[in-house]
């Protein structure tokens, strides 16, 4: 490793990370109310148990259910606004109603003339920003698969952009210090990827892709191993446990602060455990994928060993999969010239394999 470079990175990805000045930490909730509404849930009473066992059985109880957990009715009421905006009641119901309808950026493919291709019409890609990111973000790149004949739908994750409650200013309910709600954002996140794969099939679509980054990433993945539908996934910085991203990452300190004096990793770690990737290894492979993980060698907010514990996995597992070290971190990948590194693979990857 060249420390020059190291350094100069380092200090690059604090400078970005830090940018924002609107972190806000939360008082720490057990949020065991928000179990109510899952499936697995229902006949599972709490009968006087603390929260912490509560939470810990239902988790226990998720993963030997996870597709109970994720299952869900397809949304009756999708439609294209303004021409490219589509939008549905999300499957999953909140308290708050913005979060509850679900919008996606939609891009019809085009082929390499600029007209709509038949080639084109039976592929498209899912495209899952990261955490926090604004409506503008991941856009260019739904366009660039839209223009290599790839239909793309650029997919607004719970608690974010148009479904960002009028209280927030960062998407602050979707991972947080309170251990239910952020359970049932990925629920939440998971259906509606599912369903916005349904859409797809009813227009015509019969291969789907997935491209998740950072917590995209994460809800991608977990799309994935409970749908056969997603032939090809791109995991754009990938980790391991869900609790250690929060712990360690730069990015998430805030979130970590409001969780520490009252539980440990150790403890917070199997209380995630439901919606962590490797709790759902042996399902993936199981569905004979094609993947491929992005991960930053300078990365701060997905550390470096967390994601090369996923590139190991992958060989474990014997997975389908190509794996991409970028010589930047996680905001750093979104600069000049580390974005069009990951743009290349990226869309690549899916042109090659969809």
């Amino acid at each position: 490793m060249n420390q020059a470079y190291a350094k100069w990175m380092y200090e690059w990805e604090n400078r970005l990370a830090f940018k924002s000045t609107n972190r806000v930490v939360r008082p720490f909730e057990w949020g065991e109310e928000w179990a109510r509404a899952w499936p697995v849930a229902k006949d599972f009473p709490k009968n006087g148990h603390d929260p912490e066992s509560y939470l810990l059985a239902l988790n226990r109880r998720i993963m030997d259910s996870s597709e109970e957990f994720f299952s869900y009715r397809t949304p009756s009421d999708f439609r294209l606004e303004e021409g490219n905006l589509l939008k549905f009641t999300s499957a999953v119901e909140t308290p708050y109603p913005e979060n509850n309808i679900v919008h996606g950026q939609w891009f019809p493919p085009r082929n390499g003339r600029g007209a709509r291709g038949s080639f084109a019409k039976k592929t498209a890609v899912i495209v899952l920003p990261h955490f926090n990111a604004q409506v503008t973000q991941h856009r260019a790149l739904a366009a660039g698969m839209a223009k290599l004949g790839m239909a793309a739908v650029r997919i607004s994750l719970p608690y974010h952009d148009y479904r960002m409650p009028a209280e927030l200013e960062r998407a602050d309910y979707a991972v947080s210090s309170n251990i239910g709600r952020t359970l049932d954002a990925t629920r939440q996140a998971v259906i509606d990827v599912r369903s916005v794969a349904d859409w797809l099939s009813q227009q015509g679509y019969e291969r789907i892709g997935l491209c998740g980054t950072s917590l995209g990433s994460c809800y991608a993945y977990l799309a994935s191993a409970h749908d056969d539908r997603f032939h090809v996934n791109v995991f754009n910085h990938c980790s391991t446990y869900f609790a250690d991203v929060v712990w360690e990452g730069l990015s998430t300190q805030h979130i970590r602060q409001g969780i520490e004096s009252h539980i440990s990793l150790e403890r917070l770690r199997p209380l995630w455990e439901a919606v962590s990737p490797p709790a759902y290894a042996q399902k993936y492979a199981d569905k004979n994928k094609r993947s491929l993980f992005i991960y930053a060698l300078y990365d701060t907010t997905f550390p470096r060993h967390l994601s090369e514990q996923v590139i190991a996995g992958a060989k474990e597992w014997k997975l389908d999969h190509k794996a991409v070290a970028l010589p930047c971190g996680h905001y750093t990948e979104g600069e000049t010239p580390f974005k069009f590194m990951a743009g290349y693979h990226i869309v690549g990857f899916l042109k090659r394999n969809l």
